[in-house]
């Protein structure tokens, strides 16, 4: 049986390729990582992928771990290349008796205190160093070693927690944080080198040293952080001597590492810390780049024990690296107002800058602002680069005050008769501004002059649009769409601007129904069975396989169009000519179509709240359907439900599926049927429903989804507290036939007692044509609430009677014969 290699995964950038280094298609690969780290994984090559908020939250990843288990079978290796995972990685293994580095022998590579006092017992040189167990144990061994002194966790890592105290005062002042265990070091003046390679089990294998520009400590008080790798024969030689003693006292097997030296004035080395794992920051690429070794590789080998692709003879480096890491020029959060890279041949062979009007959160030299790569034939080449650049390059910044006003940026707005009521919710929460493809005409009331023109189908446009948006605004700033066509280009652009949303990956995978389809069959998500097919056989063979009658459906699309029920042969090819053909605005068509099993039983549609991976329903609509064999959507109502028979195992199925397509945040439109062995779900829609649900759901049970929404976006909790418990209800009315609208009024139907809207939704002038020939083909909509679905009922059968107008009749194309159509 295939091994189940479980991967923790935390970083957001190319730092490893997992695919490269081991076959998904012989092993099963799961992996356990986060929403912002998920999109450069192999996630079509998994075994399974799944989403924790942290893989720092070790309930989080025990739950999901049991589920991963549950599925796959216990691991066999588990693999984690970062340091902050690695103490998690060795308890796992000695949870379940896994080979590789365990917690025993991973302690004194993670407790700094007991590291150093190792390689004291080496005999190797190292700063003075302590347990700090309080203000008396630090003034005493400042009393022995003098001032200043540096306070640190022992179990840290990227200088995090460390603080130099300078004086008595300095230490009455300081508070010692709770349940950390802290260690007290010599303060030196002295430069920082690091050392990064691999230990073969034996001795050293491949390894470079550098010297630090600046420290790792002044870099997270504002400094810029660069490194060049020394290319001095001597010092070099007296590294290697210090760098093979370190590392045989400290590693009982193979590890690749990252260790840093104090370097004197006189040139004396000491040993500061390692770590059994690759150097951060830029050190990966740079190897991988300019020396053709990718320590990630070596590492991933080390812990599923597979051939160390370091492990052959490799020449004298040609030439000499570096990388510089430019902070924001304003402590985080901060917005970027302006990143200038180096603009000539003669500074970095790389760079990567932020997007203009990007949220900079801090936190960790991968979202340290701008970095740079450099190569050259000589340290003194390299450095001179890195200076020029260091002098040129700019990232201006603007603080963000979280404490001010927000602004929630919308993309697109929809039509005024469906989305109105939507924008209202919105701008009576929170100031609100626009970015859609024409000007501003009835939303201008609630923007005012906040609002850009974009190509909204163009993740660059947008992203530009929201930035303008934004820029200058002192408060946090979100997005929101909940426009179906605009949802991949939206979260494209809360991704590049660092904005909650969810993911562009789960935005695609609620989009493409074929993509949700095998996700949801891959988690064993109750859904409906079903084959892509290309042509008239393809679709034949599909329907006789699942058995007719089955439905046929485009990949993409929304509002139902092109889906169709057929029956006999005809109907199939019928049916797949249909899906092949439709259209809907905004949606680029994809090739093929989707054969499903026709599930039985009413369908439902269950709007979710979702906040980091968890799921809560808002308001559950039963869908009434009409125009058979089509899907037409002809009314929704939302009634009290938690005490069907179905609701717990709707909560689940629903839960199952987000987890299954990655949606870690946002409000979401699933649908499902209810079927006689159970819901099973229909689709997932990564926006708000649409047909007024979520107003439905506001009048049903005084929970907004729309609020919801945009708190969500805002990153706050929404309140999903529902302060009644009643019915609403909206049903759609249709023209007789096809034709031009001539008039329409709706003042008799609104006077209609329990009718609390009328809607017009065709104005004069409006060609409307029945499914399957046209969209959506509504003249209004009634919008009743009442007690009982019963009062609901009775009140829109009276307001459809009251409705007037007048159509002048369209000549309609023949259709298939009624042998040939569903």
């Amino acid at each position: 049986m295939p091994e189940h290699v479980l991967v923790l995964h935390r970083w957001t950038d190319r730092y490893a390729d997992y695919a490269a280094y081991l076959d998904h298609a012989v092993h099963r690969v799961s992996y356990l990582t986060t929403e912002r780290a998920a999109r450069h994984l192999p996630v079509e090559q998994a075994a399974a992928v799944r989403l924790v908020d942290s893989t720092e939250n070790v309930k989080e990843v025990r739950a999901a771990l049991d589920a991963l288990v549950e599925r796959l079978g216990p691991p066999t290796r588990i693999v984690a290349l970062q340091e902050t995972d690695l103490d998690l990685a060795a308890d796992l293994r000695d949870a379940f008796g896994l080979p590789g580095q365990r917690a025993e022998d991973l302690l004194p590579l993670r407790d700094k205190l007991l590291m150093a006092q190792r390689l004291e017992a080496a005999g190797l040189p190292v700063p003075p160093t302590a347990a700090a167990t309080g203000p008396d144990a630090v003034a005493a061994f400042a009393a022995r070693h003098g001032w200043p002194v540096l306070l640190k966790p022992r179990r840290g890592t990227a200088s995090a927690g460390i603080t130099r105290l300078d004086s008595p005062d300095d230490l009455g002042r300081y508070a010692f944080p709770a349940e950390t265990g802290m260690l007290v070091q010599q303060w030196r003046p002295d430069g920082v080198l690091h050392v990064d390679g691999v230990h073969t089990g034996a001795g050293l294998g491949p390894w470079r040293a550098s010297r630090y520009l600046h420290t790792c400590l002044e870099f997270t008080t504002g400094a810029a952080l660069g490194s060049v790798e020394i290319d001095d024969p001597a010092l070099l030689a007296r590294i290697g001597e210090i760098t093979a003693a370190a590392t045989g006292a400290l590693f009982t097997g193979r590890s690749v590492f990252h260790l840093e030296l104090f370097e004197s004035e006189h040139g004396e080395l000491t040993v500061l810390e390692i770590g059994a794992r690759p150097g951060g920051a830029e050190v990966p690429f740079v190897w991988r780049e300019v020396h053709g070794i990718d320590l990630m590789a070596a590492a991933f080998a080390h812990q599923t024990g597979t051939p160390d692709p370091t492990a052959t003879a490799h020449p004298a480096p040609a030439e000499v690296a570096g990388w510089l890491l430019l902070p924001p020029s304003v402590p985080a959060p901060c917005r970027v107002d302006h990143a200038t890279g180096y603009p000539g041949d003669d500074g970095p062979y790389a760079q990567v800058l932020p997007e203009w009007g990007a949220l900079m959160r801090g936190g960790g030299y991968e979202h340290a602002g701008a970095r740079f790569r450099f190569r050259g034939r000589s340290s003194a080449e390299v450095t001179a680069a890195l200076h020029r650049t260091l002098h040129t390059a700019r990232l201006d910044c603007t603080p963000v005050d979280p404490a001010a006003p927000a602004r929630l940026v919308l993309v697109g707005c929809g039509n005024p008769p469906y989305r109105a009521y939507a924008l209202d919710a919105v701008a009576g929460r929170v100031t609100t501004a626009l970015v859609q493809r024409t000007e501003p005409d009835w939303q201008r009331r609630h923007i005012a002059d906040r609002f850009r023109t974009a190509d909204t189908s163009d993740a660059t446009d947008t992203t530009r649009a929201i930035a303008a948006l934004l820029a200058g605004h002192p408060g946090p700033g979100a997005v929101l769409t909940w426009d179906e066509t605009l949802l991949e280009t939206t979260a494209e652009a809360a991704r590049r601007l660092g904005l909650v949303h969810m993911s562009p990956a789960a935005a695609r995978r609620c989009r493409d129904k074929l993509a949700t389809r095998r996700l949801l069959a891959a988690a064993g998500v109750p859904s409906a069975r079903f084959h892509e097919v290309h042509t008239h056989d393809e679709a034949l063979a599909a329907a006789e396989e699942l058995g007719r009658p089955v439905v046929v459906k485009p990949r993409a699309l929304a509002g139902s169009i092109g889906v169709t029920l057929a029956g006999n042969p005809e109907q199939v090819r019928y049916a797949f000519d249909q899906a092949r053909t439709a259209a809907f605005p905004g949606i680029p068509a994809t090739a093929g179509a989707i054969v499903e099993e026709y599930l039985t039983g009413p369908e439902i549609s269950v709007d979710c709240a979702v906040a980091e991976g968890t799921a809560r329903i808002v308001g559950v609509a039963r869908k009434h359907l009409g125009f058979a064999p089509y899907f037409e959507e002809t009314g929704h109502l939302v009634a009290p439900w938690r005490h069907e028979p179905w609701a717990d195992e709707v909560r689940s199925v629903v839960a199952d599926a987000h987890t299954a397509l990655g949606v870690r945040t946002g409000l979401t439109h699933t649908e499902l049927r209810l079927t006689p062995t159970g819901p099973r779900v229909v689709e997932v829609n990564g926006r708000l429903g649409g047909d007024f649900i979520p107003l439905l759901v506001t009048l049903a049970t005084g929970v907004d989804p729309v609020a919801a929404a945009a708190d969500l976006a805002l990153g706050r909790a929404p309140d999903l507290t529902p302060h009644h418990d009643r019915c609403a209800e909206v049903s759609f009315v249709y023209p007789e036939h096809d034709g031009t609208v001539r008039s329409l009024d709706l003042t008799t139907a609104q006077a209609v007692p329990g009718i609390v809207r009328a809607v017009p939704l065709a104005a004069p002038g409006t060609t409307l044509r029945l499914p399957p020939r046209g969209i959506v083909p509504r003249l209004a909509a009634l919008i009743a609430v009442g007690d009982t679905p019963e009062e609901c009922a009775a009140a829109l059968t009276t307001a459809r009677h009251a409705v007037r107008h007048s159509l002048t009749p369209l000549h309609r194309p023949s259709l298939p014969t009624k042998d040939n159509r569903p």
